[in-house]
């Protein structure tokens, strides 16, 4: 039977023994909870709003007025184009602990809009044959000293690369732990090619106190001095593959400045990663360069 033709509480012969005057039908429901009555047959299914009572001979359904305030919340929550299952987390949750919930959820929208925004400059640049990407990336340039560095190498995709950094230049910053502490900001050098159809390899530096070099037996090398060219990156920027636009914009430069690129590309992290935010500045994208 159709739930449009919900009679008022009372009006069939079967809610005998319920207090009529605080149920409402589904369809009065739906319009003072600010829902339609198939978004509210959908959170019935769900489980986020079942009735509070269903006529075991007519099958209607009747709800109490009270529950007209979590109607309204679940219907705000999806105005955040929150999911369903979020929802239901964030209603099992006591009021501070839910408005907690709220906030996570909204904050990985907006790294996720902040990665998303990054990508479609990316694209947009991409595919205008790199029209315009000297507005994109400021591009500077610095000395850098030698610096003795722990290290550690391998193969990996650009899939792998989130999980094998921050993990590398933990155990390298845990080994750097006993010669005195990271003396330095950590980097990644890409001597070969990292995308979809190459894997490198990649190494992570993590720089010592060249004092202590005689006490190294982790495997370690010598940078060398050099000159570098370099832009700065927000978090959001340094998502794959929108990272890529960076590089084009250093060796794009580097090409119209004659800065002969003199060693393989490497990323300089500086900030701590865990604590900033899509739009906080976080890595160098750099080229050491001749001269």
């Amino acid at each position: 039977m159709s739930e449009e033709l919900d009679l008022a509480p009372g009006a069939g012969p079967n809610v005998a023994g319920v207090e009529e005057e605080r149920l409402l039908t589904t369809g009065e429901f739906a319009r003072r909870g600010l829902l339609s009555a198939k978004a509210l047959r959908l959170y019935d299914r769900q489980g986020l709003l079942p009735p509070d009572r269903i006529d075991p001979v007519s099958g209607y359904r009747y709800y109490r007025p009270e529950r007209l305030a979590t109607a309204r919340l679940i219907v705000r929550l999806r105005g955040l184009d929150m999911p369903l299952a979020t929802v239901a987390e964030v209603l099992a949750l006591p009021g501070p602990a839910g408005a907690e919930r709220i906030a996570a959820y909204w904050a990985a929208v907006e790294r996720r809009t902040a990665s998303q925004r990054a990508l479609a400059d990316h694209l947009r640049v991409q595919l205008s044959g790199l029209e315009g990407i000297e507005d994109m990336y400021r591009i500077e340039q610095r000395d850098v000293p030698e610096q003795v560095v722990l290290t550690e190498r391998r193969r990996a995709r650009p899939r792998e690369l989130p999980e094998f950094i921050p993990a590398a230049i933990a155990r390298l910053a845990g080994l750097a732990a006993g010669l005195g502490g990271v003396a330095g900001a950590p980097f990644v050098v890409y001597h070969g090619q990292v995308d979809e159809d190459n894997d490198g390899p990649v190494e992570v530096c993590v720089p010592v106190d060249p004092a202590r070099a005689a006490d190294l037996t982790a495997p370690h090398r010598t940078e060398p001095a050099h000159r570098e060219a370099y832009t700065t990156l927000t978090k959001a920027q340094v998502e794959y593959p929108q990272i890529l636009s960076a590089y084009d914009a250093v060796h794009t430069w580097g090409e119209q400045a004659g800065a002969e690129q003199a060693g393989p590309p490497r990323e300089v992290y500086f900030a701590d990663w865990d604590a900033a935010g899509p739009a906080d500045r976080v890595c160098d994208i750099a080229f050491p360069v001749a001269g």
